[in-house]
């Protein structure tokens, strides 16, 4: 976080991203705040639903025009342009609403959309041009934390000013609108500043396209045609939007239908009350986003997402079940956290793999796939609202929605899931500390080799690395029945004394593949803390393969109960956590021998203890 605040720019685009979702929420609290005072049962829902549907509209027809304009236009200027353009409609909504007219505040509400949706795969576009790929998770917690707050900040801000501008009895919508008509100018005045903000960005375009924007092809479907082929041309993005636009659809519905509920079952009808507990969930997104920046620290960590798939699941099954509005409470809370830890990777994974040239339009069919699911959802609610349907049925049908997806991400996203498993419980008891992870390739052949001091030496030294790699371990163990699964999950090399030939030609092959492998040159853990002497058979390995040897040495475990250590003594870093450091060399050639590699080890080891 202290290197994303270095950025410049970050700064006012943060701000900017703040005042955007401030003000677009805005109104559609007091639209809805105002509905909800209006309506009661399956009227305020079908409402409720509609607006929603407002919001989603734009981003379903404007998907090939935004990401033509983000990809072709610098991002920054589609951002300043959409913010002046966001001024104007918000005079018209004050307009509206000192007049009284409804409906057209409720036009508006379209229009507003229009323009976040010409703003929004800029606005997420610019992330990656202005922290790099390095710094995309942190971006993007930052700009999830940020909306989350803005969300948050309006929900409560907005809510409140509402309900002391309802001084006298109402009849209408008019009757309200007019009462709260000041509100609109905190719209304009926020419009303006984010307008400013906007206009302080700096064009940070590496590569852009040259297409043109021909207006038949966009009526007769071609653009779309192409811009779907371009989305759906790489597996894990069009899964990600899928499940993302899963999530979204879950979370419409849920606020959609919960003021019925809290009215209904809780009994509550203050919109303070009924907002406030929605918009904890955006505090726990903020929780959620800053956790999700700390495992991602190295590279995008998708292995959290199915973890946080099963919990968004199951918050939505306890929903129903809470007769207390403290455990509504409790429970949106628990929904942002996990919804932080899934909306975050998930977002990065998709800018990450998104090429330059195509990410305006990659952005803005994410936000197409989500919108046309939202709108489908939102229209089944309706429907179900309509005639009548239990609302607790529509929170039992989100809840199987929710667990059918989490059960397609750990499918797809297994070996990163139980990484994502190790690393959580092990930093339980562990602070590891990572030291020259720059070294080691981004692709290329890669052995790895170690001091071998405990049990777990093969998990911690994986952790800071995206790439999978495949390690030895004793053929005993391999074939231990309850794990023999998770061992050929994880890639890992059988070997044993009577068929180690097997294993390191095994691993030579894995090598010649441009693959990573693990191996331990002393053939077994340290019974002293010590190195011993470094077995040759990973030179078998070599051959005439091209990659490099990256060297590294992991200091702290000796004298833990996972090492052979007969006397126990702790080395703290902080509330009874034992630190880790590994520590890994600068990449040296394939073919080095054993004495060469030794001795680079024994200068880890003294960088390690001099640290």
């Amino acid at each position: 976080m202290k290197q994303l605040f270095k950025v410049k720019g970050i700064i006012y685009y943060t701000l900017a991203l703040f005042l955007n979702a401030f003000t677009d929420l805005g109104h559609k609290i007091i639209i809805q705040n105002t509905i909800f005072k209006v309506y009661d049962g399956s009227e305020q829902i079908v409402l409720t639903a509609v607006v929603n549907a407002m919001i989603l509209l734009p981003f379903i027809l404007l998907f090939t025009p935004s990401g033509y304009l983000s990809d072709r236009f610098p991002k920054n200027v589609i951002m300043k342009y959409s913010a002046l353009f966001a001024v104007f409609i918000t005079l018209g909504i004050t307009f509206s609403y000192y007049k009284g007219w409804f409906l057209s505040a409720f036009f508006l509400t379209f229009l507003l959309a229009l323009q976040s949706a010409l703003y929004s795969p800029a606005k997420y576009g610019y992330i990656k041009e202005l922290v790099g790929v390095k710094l995309l998770t942190g971006g993007n917690a930052i700009v999830q934390a940020t909306t989350t707050v803005a969300i948050l900040g309006g929900i409560i801000f907005y809510t409140v000013l509402f309900e002391m501008n309802i001084t006298t009895a109402f009849t209408d919508e008019a009757s309200i609108l007019k009462m709260v008509a000041p509100l609109g100018w905190l719209l304009v005045v926020g419009s303006i500043i984010e307008y400013i903000f906007t206009s302080k960005l700096q064009d940070k375009t590496m590569k852009q396209s040259r297409n043109t924007f021909d207006i038949k092809k966009y009526v007769q479907g071609y653009y779309l045609r192409k811009n779907i082929k371009i989305l759906t041309r790489k597996r894990d993005i069009i899964e990600s939007v899928v499940a993302l636009s899963v999530f979204w659809s879950i979370s419409q519905v849920v606020l959609a239908i919960f003021g019925a509920y809290a009215k209904d079952t809780l009994k509550i009808d203050n919109t303070i009350y009924v907002q406030g507990a929605m918009a904890l969930a955006g505090i726990g997104i903020i929780l959620g986003s800053i956790l999700a920046s700390r495992f991602s620290r190295y590279y995008v960590h998708i292995g959290m997402v199915p973890f946080a798939a099963f919990g968004l699941s199951l918050m939505v099954l306890l929903l129903p079940f809470s007769s207390s509005f403290s455990a509504v409470v409790v429970l949106f809370m628990l929904f942002g956290i996990f919804a932080g830890l899934f909306i975050v990777p998930l977002n990065a994974y998709i800018q990450e793999l998104a090429p330059r040239v195509h990410l305006g339009t990659i952005l803005a069919g994410n936000n197409f796939v989500q919108n046309i699911f939202m709108f489908f959802f939102l229209s089944v609610t309706t429907v179900f609202a309509y005639f009548g349907m239990d609302v607790q049925m529509l929170f039992f049908i989100m809840f199987f929605v929710g667990f059918g997806m989490a059960l397609y991400m750990l499918r797809r996203h297994i070996v990163m899931f139980l990484w994502f498993l190790f690393e959580s419980v092990l930093g339980l008891r562990y602070k590891f500390k990572f030291v020259g992870v720059e070294h080691i390739p981004h692709d290329g052949a890669i052995l790895f080799m170690g001091n071998h001091i405990s049990w777990i030496d093969w998990i911690i030294m994986q952790f800071p690395i995206k790439r999978r790699v495949s390690f030895m371990m004793e053929r005993d163990i391999y074939h231990w029945r309850f794990f023999h699964k998770l061992w050929k999950l994880g890639n890992a090399i059988p070997l044993s004394a009577k068929a180690s030939k097997d294993a390191f030609l095994e691993a030579k092959h894995r090598i010649a593949e441009g693959g990573c492998v693990v191996i331990f040159p002393e053939g077994r853990i340290s019974y002293t803390g010590e190195m011993g002497e470094f077995y040759r058979g990973y030179e078998l390995i070599a051959g005439k393969s091209e990659g490099v040897i990256i060297p590294y040495y992991i200091g702290g475990m000796w004298g833990s109960v996972l090492s052979r250590s007969k006397k126990r003594h702790n080395e703290t870093g902080g509330f009874f956590k034992r630190r880790i450091t590994v520590i890994y060399g600068k990449p040296i050639p394939l073919n080095t021998k054993a004495e060469k590699i030794k001795t680079e080890l024994y200068r880890l080891k003294e960088k390690y203890e001099t640290k």
